[in-house]
């Protein structure tokens, strides 16, 4: 029985039934239940096993209570870099390279239970990669640091973010009383950087910009 996210199930309702099998497992009485109207067991097979995945990175998490913390043993599952789907080539450089790089400043502005998944990266070209950053890994990045988009340019690079400019004369506030108004003339404010935008005009130092360029600047290479 493989449960995806268990931790966003209903507990009792999935596996209460099964706990219930579990403990008479070995009752002679024959122990009947109702899994779902009209479909009844009365025992497990010796070879039923009950596989189960959750993010540790999700909150719910802390829901699992202790009966399901006892009957079943909890392993670690972090990105497997050596996968053969990672060994593909995007833009000169193998996938599972990307991936790690990525991680490795994830875990270092968050944590290890923070890191993404290996399957954004499995088997993807230099098309579809694309939007799997867009689609998949931007926004999640956007969830974990809540908008903070300084520390997602920490992770992806100036290829992907850039700061916007703010003209103090024309793009100044209202006139409001507030205090430390003035303060917010400094604050810094960045943006994503969408290269399916066709009509994007981004460069640096010059040099105009491409979803290639910005891996290379990601993997802390310099671009022509």
């Amino acid at each position: 029985l493989i449960i995806d996210e268990i931790n966003r199930a209903n507990l009792s309702n999935v596996l209460g039934p099964i706990f219930y099998l579990f403990e008479h497992k070995m009752d002679k009485s024959n122990v009947e239940i109702e899994i779902s109207p009209g479909f009844k067991i009365n025992k497990l097979p010796n070879n039923f096993s009950v596989i189960a995945t959750m993010n540790t990175a999700d909150r719910s998490v802390e829901a699992l209570d202790t009966a399901l913390r006892r009957r079943f043993s909890f392993e670690e599952m972090p990105p497997n870099y050596d996968l053969i789907e990672l060994s593909n080539k995007i833009f000169d450089y193998p996938a599972w390279e990307i991936l790690k790089t990525i991680n490795h400043r994830i875990e270092k502005l968050l944590d290890k239970d923070h890191l993404i998944g290996h399957s954004y990266f499995i088997s993807k070209d230099e098309i579809s990669i694309v939007e799997s950053f867009y689609k998949c890994i931007i926004p999640l990045l956007q969830e974990y640091f809540f908008g903070d988009y300084g520390k997602i340019g920490l992770v992806l690079g100036k290829g992907f973010v850039k700061q916007k400019e703010w003209d103090k004369t024309s793009d100044s506030f209202a006139d409001f009383d507030y205090d430390n108004s003035s303060d917010f003339e400094e604050r810094n404010v960045f943006e994503i950087i969408d290269y399916r935008n066709d009509k994007l005009d981004y460069s640096i130092k010059g040099a105009p910009m491409t979803f290639q360029k910005a891996i290379k600047l990601l993997m802390k290479n310099t671009i022509e």
